[in-house]
């Protein structure tokens, strides 16, 4: 496979190592070396190192002028990665805010930079212009619980220029009285409007909208400690506002909850579009619509699988690809995989992101690195 740039992974290991007490990787936490050589892609696709030495890297949004901005987890901390001579490789790697909650997800619309905390959305305006100098973030929204359990949110504004904001179940499996749980939320851009669209969904951590319809579809995480083999992870489509997904009632298409199943029948909530992996971690979606990917692949939509944590025999670690016609999703297939060696992951997918050249990048916050996915025809 051909890579425009590629270290071998002795030299990364060592750079990492050299860089733990750096500020830039938490300490007693090496990053793993990206093993770009054991990813398998389709023929014509190639992979590269995009950025690296970012602690943690989550959720991805484009900014100005093909500006990425990453937030993290566990970090605190939300990243501009800057390409300053335009060569497909950034060179600086900028904190753009630090110390706050789980501020995994980011989302830029009219020059300002969104970031989503585990209770609050804040905002850093006209961040373009103050890279290195951000202003002082301003409360967008306080409104949402400060459970940590599912606390982590991915963000982005739709079609209708509102945000939408999803609260995760706290919990496994339970069921609470307050609606905001296990939904998906949205509010204007101005914090009003702050409004449930979503009902009975556990936890998804990534959604985009259909480039014809302007209809949202989601990932969403399925419940724990009902075997290996179940249930599914989901991806879902909302064809509008105030639909039922099922939670904490009906999981996958027809699995009944053994709690809270017999209150509730699956055939009164949506299903899914497609049932996803057992355990996988769906995370991060996006509908293909670059010109970059052959024409197969356009209007496709790409999941990034984060990987099984409690599964006898791990699952996920992969990017997959879901091909779309007129009648909804048409397969389920992988598109690469090869962060998961036998039983040992050195990195996990968590987002992606189509550029304005129709490559696609991948965040990792195992190995703290966002990757560059081109095509390339042979002939």
């Amino acid at each position: 496979m051909n890579t425009p740039f590629r270290l071998s992974g002795t030299l990364l290991a060592a750079l990492f190592a050299a860089c733990a007490g750096c500020g830039l990787i938490a300490p007693g936490r090496l990053l793993a070396a990206p093993q770009l050589d054991n990813i398998a892609l389709p023929e014509g696709f190639s992979i590269s190192l995009y950025a690296s030495t970012v602690q943690d890297a989550r959720s991805l949004c484009l900014g100005p002028k093909g500006l990425v901005f990453a937030g993290s987890r566990r970090a605190g901390k939300v990243y501009a990665l800057i390409d300053s001579n335009r060569d497909n490789r950034v060179e600086t790697v900028v904190v753009v805010a630090g110390n706050l909650d789980t501020p995994n997800g980011v989302a830029y619309h009219n020059g300002d930079l969104y970031v989503a905390e585990t209770s609050r959305v804040i905002k850093y305006e006209n961040i373009g212009e103050h890279l290195h100098d951000p202003p002082a973030p301003l409360v967008v929204s306080d409104a949402f619980p400060k459970d940590r359990w599912h606390g982590w949110k991915f963000i982005a504004f739709g079609p209708d220029g509102n945000l939408y904001v999803p609260v995760g179940a706290p919990c496994n499996v339970c069921k609470k009285k307050d609606e905001r749980y296990a939904s998906i939320m949205r509010l204007q851009p101005d914090g009003g409007k702050l409004e449930v669209f979503a009902h009975g969904v556990r936890n998804t951590v990534g959604f985009d909208w259909h480039p014809q319809t302007n209809e949202l579809w989601f990932t969403d995480n399925g419940r724990d400690w009902l075997g290996d083999d179940r249930p599914p992870d989901e991806l879902n489509h909302a064809a509008g506002p105030g639909l039922h997904f099922g939670f904490p009632y009906c999981h996958g298409k027809s699995i009944s909850d053994p709690l809270y199943g017999r209150e509730r029948q699956c055939g009164e909530f949506v299903k899914p579009e497609l049932e996803l992996g057992p355990h996988v971690a769906a995370l991060g979606m996006r509908f293909y619509t670059g010109l970059m990917f052959p024409e197969k692949y356009r209007g496709n939509i790409f999941i990034a699988e984060h990987g099984s944590w409690n599964r006898t025999e791990k699952t996920g670690y992969r990017i997959m690809r879901v091909p779309m016609g007129l009648s909804g999703p048409g397969g389920y297939e992988v598109f690469a995989s090869g962060w998961l060696q036998g039983e040992k992951a050195w990195g996990r997918p968590v987002d992606v992101l189509v550029m304005p050249d129709g490559s696609l990048l991948v965040s990792d916050d195992e190995a703290g690195a966002v990757y560059r996915i081109t095509y390339q025809d042979a002939g």
